[in-house]
């Protein structure tokens, strides 16, 4: 079923990227599918007891609530904030649906872990291909290991804003170097953090019934999503310094949304 929206939405999203008359229909379709792809993927995260997806999957079914409409006026917010997902995930999706690729990127980051933990003397095994081994506890990395989403993601942010070709050179540059290498020491603190047991605190909610798994899920499911959140956040700045128009489209994006927010609580903004 995962599969099935995110080609979808893939499809959805690369045709809205042409200026014809039916692009707003696949904007919607698009979204629909993304957050169908959240919906989809609900048993991997109760596994993993990752929550923000989860959050993310249900504040989808107002943000569609909103964005359809808009985009149905074609309101160019609404519009703008479309081109940001739709370059994203034409960057995005074919690391997903063509597994060569996926295997290539995850091998990198594999190698490159490899070569981190040797230089600190860290002890590790790479018992399969992708998984690494620290003490009694096995790390798998992943696609969503990578790193490559939220390049994707900032790239789309980058990019959907008009813009010269110095400053989408500028704006890679920004985004893919930096969050590979800060994704790399995101994955070396949270295999250390569970090998080493850094985190043994509250079992009774970060515990999947796993001997020791709550030092994973406070490594990987608090502080490293706190520290991609402030990265993010430096990232955006420093595109905005790059392309200042960024800053004005962003402020428009919000204001939709709050907005109509504000106006289902009844007040005035």
């Amino acid at each position: 079923m995962q599969e099935i929206f995110v080609i979808i939405s893939f499809i959805a999203f690369f045709l809205f990227l042409f200026p014809t008359g039916f692009r707003k229909y696949f904007a919607i379709v698009g979204w629909i599918s993304i957050i169908g792809v959240l919906f989809a993927k609900f048993p991997d995260y109760i596994i993993g007891n990752n929550f923000m997806y989860p959050v993310a999957a249900f504040l989808g079914i107002p943000f569609l609530i909103i964005i359809i409409p808009r985009l149905l006026e074609e309101n160019e917010y609404s519009i703008i904030l479309s081109r940001m997902a739709g370059i994203a995930y034409v960057i995005f999706a074919p690391f997903m649906l063509i597994p060569v690729l996926a295997d290539w990127l995850i091998a990198v980051n594999v190698d490159l872990l490899a070569w981190v933990f040797s230089g600190i003397g860290f002890p590790y095994e790479l018992v399969e291909w992708n998984m690494f081994r620290a003490s009694l506890y096995r790390v798998e990395i992943i696609l969503g290991c990578t790193g490559i989403q939220g390049m994707a993601i900032m790239l789309g942010v980058a990019w959907a804003i008009p813009s010269s070709m110095k400053q989408k050179v500028l704006s890679f540059f920004v985004v893919v170097p930096v969050i590979f290498a800060l994704n790399i020491l995101r994955n070396t603190f949270v295999i250390m953090a569970y090998g080493n047991q850094w985190f043994p605190y509250l079992p009774e909610i970060a515990s999947n019934g796993q001997i020791g798994y709550e030092s994973f899920f406070w490594a990987h499911n608090f502080v490293a999503e706190i520290g991609a959140l402030f990265v993010f956040i430096a990232i955006a700045f420093m595109l905005y310094r790059i392309n200042p128009r960024l800053g004005e489209e962003m402020a428009g994006i919000v204001d939709l949304f709050i907005t109509k927010i504000r106006g289902w609580f009844g007040k005035d903004i």
